[in-house]
């Protein structure tokens, strides 16, 4: 009877219709993570960020051992 009840529960909530991404989510899936990829390129190829990198890879070479 409990199976039953999950089967039936299950069906009428709408799981179990949607099997994955459409098309269009597919679409703006991809231009989403186009834009947020070309955000972080910028971010890492500016020139504060190249400095922090270039003072904190310097500051770690020059810890004396």
């Amino acid at each position: 009877m409990r199976i039953i009840w999950f089967r039936v529960r299950a069906a009428w909530s709408g799981r179990g219709s949607d099997a994955g991404m459409s098309t269009s989510e597919y679409a703006m899936g991809t231009i989403a993570a186009c834009a947020f990829a070309a955000v972080l390129y910028k971010v890492v190829t500016s020139e504060v960020v190249a400095t922090a990198l270039q003072s904190t890879i310097g500051k770690a070479l020059d810890v004396p051992f």
